[in-house]
């Protein structure tokens, strides 16, 4: 499984992120969603090499 990174959009550096705070991040920006399915999708694409944005927040598998 691949490391997870995030950054809100106003931010400047990434962060090592915990699947715990990721889940309450997309509970945050979407809350009509399903967090761990998201989260699950989120994974398989950061895996693939992208860069997933999620409202004001973005999500990677490696430090930019």
């Amino acid at each position: 499984m691949a490391e997870l990174y995030t950054q809100y959009i106003y931010e400047k550096r990434w962060q090592k992120t915990s699947e715990k705070d990721a889940l309450r991040m997309i509970a945050e920006e979407m809350p009509e969603t399903d967090a761990q399915s998201t989260l699950k999708y989120i994974l398989s694409q950061i895996e693939k090499g992208k860069i997933i944005t999620l409202g004001e927040c973005r999500f990677s598998s490696k430090e930019m």
